[in-house]
């Protein structure tokens, strides 16, 4: 499989990669796999990919949170080295597209206490739905390189 079908199979066909990687053979060795189920494991059990009810949980911790995946994600390539090449090309350009644009939006608000005004905080939620939901999809992705079952939608919202 290429690169280009396996992020067709995932409809994450908006990231924009360069073509020539697109047609590159897609082919997760262990090391990849390691990688991947290391990251699944934080994004599932994070904000990235859970429901922050209004009544409960605050936007700026929620922001941390979603910033610490940069930290773990690289962490996570660096312990397993430069054969973890395909979890990073996709982990990579998840942090940066995806990511980055959310956390740099909402920054400036949490270091100014912008959290502190009601409608802010909503604005801040509907951008989180949209993150949560690209984060899931990202989720699902990684336990299929991860080679394991995705649990990603095992409870009730």
């Amino acid at each position: 499989m290429k690169w280009g079908e396996w992020l067709e199979n995932w409809s994450m066909t908006s990231l924009k990669i360069k073509a020539p990687f697109l047609d590159m053979e897609w082919n997760p060795c262990d090391e990849d796999k390691d990688a991947a189920w290391e990251l699944y494991t934080e994004l599932l059990t994070r904000i990235t990919t859970q429901n922050l009810p209004i009544e409960t949980g605050d936007e700026k911790t929620a922001l941390e949170s979603v910033f610490k995946i940069f930290g773990l994600t690289r962490e996570t390539i660096k312990t397993h080295g430069r054969k973890c090449i395909e979890f990073t090309k996709i982990a990579v350009v998840v942090l940066n597209q995806v990511i980055r644009p959310f956390t740099a939006k909402w920054h400036r608000c949490a270091v100014s206490d912008g959290f502190s005004d009601e409608e802010i905080c909503k604005d801040f939620r509907d951008d989180l739905v949209e993150l949560q939901q690209k984060l899931r999809l990202y989720t699902r992705m990684l336990s299929d390189m991860a080679g394991v079952e995705d649990l990603t939608e095992l409870e009730e919202n």
